[in-house]
């Protein structure tokens, strides 16, 4: 808004010549970070008391450890603090004009709406009595799929670049495009992204400010991505795809991190609030359509990495479960699985860790994820 508003006078004023710092995406970048930040700042108190009086307490799920019965009375659904400040930082410094905006802003939103309709239906349920069980899973994921096949089907037939819509790329490699055989094949990968990466941050969600700082930095690494994506003497540099217009994904991202930013800071141990599903699936959605639009969805694992360790720590579980149920009995699966508990970090929980040391420990890889993603910049 901002940048079709003072833009068009640097032309009319010759004293508005100021107004031309909006023609650049770090400083309209700098400026999304601070006004997400200060926003969620700003907006944290009154919702977290609008939370409380609602009674709109956490939902301590089964198999947790037993160190985490007193978070029942903690507020969750917060994630509305981060897309409030988010979308709106987004919509203040972004240009609106820009297909990759837009299309990263409904992706957030709409897996946003799937989390706030699963919490408030647990609220609901809680209320009378029933068991807490949210959104039925099938519907939750029909939801979510809706959004990868209308998202896929979109980009397939209609490209926002000069790549063809039907493709990605791998890190690592220069200029390697890979387009499936069949071009509809596209639609079920971009279903399969955005879907595993909006579950995969809802499942690390289970310690204070664990998925929050996860996100925030896989926010700032994709935000240089972007930047350098969407500038044509740079790609051209580090002989990458340069994607015209991606660069203003920059801007959401930076918008995005600021948001999760300030929502952490009452999210930090002992959390005054919880994001719920509202904030891990719509920041689960923002990961995965920002690596789809700019073709690294391959890039997305290095990136984020904890976020697959902890994925594959459930998938694992489950399954070894189930096959020693079956081959051993139900007694014998119970006492002998995999991990004392899934998702990963409730194991280290009972391995001793206290949970600032877990989510600390978890931050630490995830910054190394994020550094060995920017070696792909070089190591071509």
């Amino acid at each position: 808004m901002l940048y079709h508003l003072f833009v068009p006078l640097t032309t009319a004023c010759r004293y508005c010549i100021v107004f031309n710092l909006f023609n650049y995406i770090t400083f309209r970048s700098a400026g999304a970070a601070v006004t997400g930040f200060i926003v969620a700042f700003l907006i944290g108190p009154a919702v977290i008391v609008r939370l409380r009086a609602m009674k709109v307490r956490q939902v301590v799920r089964t198999g947790t450890p037993e160190t985490h019965a007193g978070k029942g009375n903690t507020p969750t659904m917060g994630g509305i603090i981060i897309l409030i400040a988010g979308v709106a930082s987004t919509l203040l410094w972004a240009r609106l004009t820009n297909r990759y905006v837009w299309i990263a802003l409904l992706s957030t939103v709409w897996m946003g709406a799937i989390g706030f309709l699963d919490d408030y239906l647990k609220l609901k349920q809680k209320r009378e009595g029933k068991p807490n069980v949210g959104l039925v899973e099938r519907y939750k994921l029909a939801g979510q799929l809706t959004l990868g096949i209308v998202l896929g089907v979109y980009l397939w037939q209609f490209p926002l670049s000069t790549l063809p819509g039907a493709s990605t790329t791998l890190p690592f490699y220069k200029y390697v495009l890979v387009v499936p055989v069949f071009a509809g094949l596209y639609v079920p990968w971009v279903a399969f992204v955005l879907t595993g990466t909006s579950n995969a941050v809802n499942l690390t969600d289970g310690l204070d400010g664990l998925a929050a700082g996860l996100t925030a930095i896989a926010l700032a690494t994709f935000a240089l991505f972007a930047y350098l994506i969407g500038r044509i003497d740079a790609s051209q540099y580090l002989h990458i795809y340069y994607l015209r217009g991606a660069g203003e994904l920059t801007v959401f991202c930076s918008a995005l991190l600021g948001a999760v930013i300030g929502f952490l800071w009452y999210n930090s141990h002992p959390a005054q609030v919880f994001m719920g599903d509202t904030g891990s699936l719509a920041l689960g959605g923002a990961l995965g359509a920002i690596a789809i639009l700019l073709k690294s969805e391959f890039l997305l694992l290095l990136i984020g990495g904890v976020f697959v360790a902890e994925t594959c720590s459930v998938i694992i579980q489950r399954s070894v479960f189930k096959y020693r149920r079956r081959k051993y009995g139900l007694e014998y699966a119970q006492q002998h699985r995999f991990f004392r508990r899934a998702p990963l970090h409730h194991h280290f929980e009972l391995k001793g860790w206290t949970e600032t040391q877990v989510v600390i420990r978890f931050w630490i890889l995830g910054i190394f994820c994020a550094f060995i993603a920017l070696t792909t910049l070089k190591l071509r």
